[in-house]
């Protein structure tokens, strides 16, 4: 299925699409060509400071909803993501290169997050204690925050924005999100979505744009938080300069996922999963396995020798070809950017067994595809092994022993995503409970959690308190507010002064 995308793009505000006013333009590709198929406009800081008042304007109105209206709002929005599944999927993969079956993954993986956000009134129950003291009663509830605003990355332009705003006005709150510039028509598509199922102008809004869009949402004294998906650098500027403003913020950055590879693991399991995890999405993922760590070098041996002829073998091409396993990097940029971190890779003498730096495709020889690659002997002072090239470019780090292993996957900056195979239960255990990382995989390449769990890192692949959906992202997009009351009556009468008592103080 083909999309033809509109030349030129627009923004979402109040419910309505609305051209650009800024005069500037960025450029959105066809990865696969290298063509260019849509102009996005760059809002200014007024078009942005619009959008947040569209949001600030319909607040009053949609956080007095009940909440099980706000979910039958997001109960059409999900059936109507799924009606539109493949549109979603075609519109994600000419923007972004990402194989249909990759973005129908996505996309479906978006909207487990929706059905999550329908159970809002069940998630916004608060807690209730009668007489805590004499014919005192203590309760508490969560409350919107206000206007909040999403700042999201190229690499899943559906899933991830629908980690943030569902959830966010199902809890009461309107929403301003900023996608990314690179391949925004499908996260634009959303908004109109979500206005057809019914949600009113203004809680949703969506503006295309650079630093000066990211800068306005930061510094503005009308939003209440932040939620950011995104590299390193950027997400601690993002955290410091939302912090500095007043605001909430969990910024999720980048990753160096490991996957140990234990002496009695299921070889075959592990090679099928080592090529899904590393190169699926073409390694454009937070949580791609980028490092394989055998223990032992008969495991690391046979693990090399199986990888190199599958990663040879791996189907490159473009979306629409269905027997691709593998699509090309978002833009020709990024491509050369994963390029020169293998042409380092051979310069620090790490040994590229796999070399997928010459691939060309008839018919597209101006997209941005790149083989799949392979180092082994790499070594962790090596900047391949310590920076997240967010490509598919898979190190393998040797260790003599499980205590090296696990020293090596605890010692890195990142702590995202980490994996063991394993046979023995006791191995697998103490992984899971000692590894410094904020999701665990045993036998698993890539845990994601579901969608009634939540997201999010350890160290510096996390910058904030809560993770991401699941019961953190309901407290993430609330305010707990506790009350307590005492209704006079002339059964009792008199003043307390003591605390203990529960009366005046």
């Amino acid at each position: 299925m083909d999309v033809k995308v509109t030349n030129l793009l627009h923004h979402y505000i109040g419910g309505q699409k609305v051209e650009g006013a800024s005069g500037r333009f960025g450029d959105v590709l066809n990865p696969a060509t290298g063509e260019i198929s849509a102009r996005v406009p760059f809002a200014s800081a007024e078009e942005t400071k619009q959008a947040i008042q569209a949001a600030a304007k319909a607040l009053p109105g949609w956080a007095a909803t009940p909440p099980a209206q706000r979910a039958q709002v997001l109960f059409r929005f999900r059936d109507l993501l799924r009606r539109e599944l493949d549109e979603l999927a075609a519109l994600l993969s000419a923007e972004h290169g990402k194989t249909l079956a990759d973005a129908k993954g996505s996309v479906t993986r978006g909207v487990e997050i929706v059905e999550f956000a329908c159970g809002i009134p069940q998630l916004l129950k608060g807690e209730f204690n009668e007489g805590v003291a004499r014919a005192v009663d203590s309760y508490s509830v969560r409350q919107p925050l206000g206007v909040c605003g999403g700042i999201t990355p190229f690499n899943f332009p559906a899933m991830v924005p629908m980690w943030m705003f569902p959830i966010a006005i199902a809890c009461g709150n309107t929403f301003v999100l900023k996608p990314s510039e690179k391949d925004p028509s499908v996260t634009l598509r959303l908004g109109e979505l979500a206005t057809e199922a019914g949600l009113p102008d203004g809680v949703l809004n969506i503006v295309n744009g650079d630093k000066e869009a990211v800068d306005t949402l930061l510094t503005h004294p009308q939003i209440a938080a932040i939620s950011f998906v995104g590299s390193v650098g950027v997400g601690e500027y993002v955290y410091k300069t939302g912090c500095a403003h007043g605001k909430r913020v969990q910024a999720l950055c980048g990753a160096k996922n490991h996957m140990v590879v234990m002496p009695d693991a299921d070889m075959d399991q592990t090679i099928d999963a080592v090529m899904g995890a590393a190169y699926g999405s073409a390694g454009e993922r937070c949580m791609a396995i980028s490092v394989a760590v055998p223990v032992g070098e008969r495991t690391a041996d046979e693990l090399v020798e199986r990888l190199k002829t599958r990663v040879r073998e791996l189907k490159v091409g473009p979306y629409t070809d269905p027997e691709a396993e593998m699509g090309p990097l978002v833009t020709p940029e990024h491509r050369d950017k994963v390029k020169s971190y293998v042409d380092l890779g051979v310069e620090e003498g790490a040994e590229l067994v796999v070399d997928g730096r010459g691939l060309k495709l008839k018919g597209f020889e101006n997209g941005a595809f790149f083989g799949g690659c392979l180092f082994d002997k790499v070594r962790p002072d090596m900047r391949i092994y310590k920076e997240e090239i967010f490509g598919p470019v898979l190190s393998v780090v040797r260790a003599k022993d499980y205590d090296e292993a696990l020293a090596l996957v605890n010692s890195h900056e990142l702590g995202n995503g980490a994996a063991i195979f394993t046979r023995d239960g006791d191995c697998a255990r103490d992984f899971a409970s000692s590894v410094k990382s904020g999701m665990v995989g045993i036998n698993i390449p890539i845990p994601v959690p579901v969608a009634y769990h939540s997201f999010g890192g350890w160290k510096r692949s996390l910058f904030g308190d809560l993770y991401m959906h699941g019961p953190e992202g309901v407290k993430f997009f609330t305010r707990l507010k506790t009350i307590t009351t005492r209704w006079p009556s002339g059964i009792r009468s008199g003043a307390q002064y003591d605390f203990k008592a529960g009366g005046e103080h």
